[in-house]
């Protein structure tokens, strides 16, 4: 098995990982990326981005992050297409080991796992993914200008992505597994005073169908009941709205993290609880969950490092 000793290792890729390759090569810090499971993230799942910065015409998601990953390695970066199974943050430099028992030492390290969005379990989901399926209505609502469309959640969450989606949709369904909204009191208001919403409670989808894309989902009213009926509804876009799992598992333990696993950061800065290891992009963002604010914290933990190895 190999050893290597490296400056700045950064764990996962996408546009925060990807971000931080750059900076940390241009600071001449040798950075050694292992892109995991996913290279280049969430992203690669997504077709047209039309709102990052530089891209008047858009552009398909997997491109971008492979132009991200190209840019990385122009100025020096080492990206290795593995996972990282196990750290050890408890003494610098870090011992991290790969998949295949390889251990690095690494003086800093800046994590940028990302996160999952949850999904329903439908294989439907997987065979609409990027035809109609989506996690993220402010990256894709544009392309449903005057259509309808269904969201699935009864959160804060959800109501916000209806809401958000009302206001270029035709019609919005709000698809609630229970018999009330979970949401804060003033969202479920603005969502019941929205002409254009409806919510469906007792629902739940077991399927979506459509040609070249989605066209319609299936609906159960009160499953597993005396009540229970089955319909259709008629659809061009389903977007989850039910959670993000951030890929932070391995770090548990060793980092500080909130409930839903999300690592904790001393803002305004990239600094975990651990000195030398910094957090970056979805795996530290419960909130805003958007590639360019990915990017930006990308720039910030790379920074972040190369100060914390000048005072060190």
């Amino acid at each position: 098995m190999e050893k290597n000793t490296v400056k700045v290792l950064i764990i996962g890729s996408g546009p925060a990982g990807y971000t931080a390759g750059i900076y940390a090569s241009r600071a001449n810090l040798n950075p050694v990326i292992y892109e995991g499971n996913q290279p280049g993230g969430q992203l690669t799942q997504t077709t047209e981005i039309e709102n990052f910065p530089g891209y008047p015409e858009g552009i398909q998601g997997p491109e971008m992050m492979d132009q991200l990953r190209q840019q990385a390695l122009r100025f020096g970066a080492r990206i290795e297409s593995k996972t990282i199974a196990r750290v050890d943050f408890s003494s610098r430099p870090f011992l991290c080991v790969d998949e295949d028992g390889n251990e690095v030492l690494a003086e800093t390290v800046i994590v940028s796992t990302g996160a999952s969005a949850r999904y329903l379990g439908l294989s439907d989901e997987e065979k609409y993914r990027g035809l109609g399926v989506s996690a993220c209505a402010t990256c894709d609502g544009f392309f449903y200008r005057k259509k309808n469309v269904a969201v699935v959640g009864g959160g804060d969450t959800a109501c916000e992505e209806a809401l958000y989606l009302s206001t270029l949709a035709k019609k919005v369904y709000l698809i609630v597994r229970k018999d009330y909204l979970r949401a804060s009191e003033v969202m479920q208001k603005r969502v019941r005073e929205k002409e254009n919403i409806e919510i469906l409670f007792n629902c739940n989808t077991v399927g979506l169908f459509g040609e070249d894309g989605v066209e319609g989902a299936k609906i159960v009213e009160h499953k597993g009941t005396e009540r229970e009926q089955i319909f259709d509804i008629s659809i061009d876009g389903f977007f989850l709205a039910i959670g993000h799992k951030p890929n932070t598992d391995i770090f548990r333990g060793q980092l500080d993290m909130d409930a839903e696993g999300y690592l904790i950061t001393a803002a305004p800065t990239t600094r975990t609880n651990v000195e030398g290891v910094f957090a970056a992009g979805d795996c530290a963002d419960p909130i805003y969950r958007q590639a360019v604010s990915a990017a930006g914290t990308g720039c910030r933990a790379a920074l972040d490092a190369e100060r914390f190895l000048m005072e060190h």
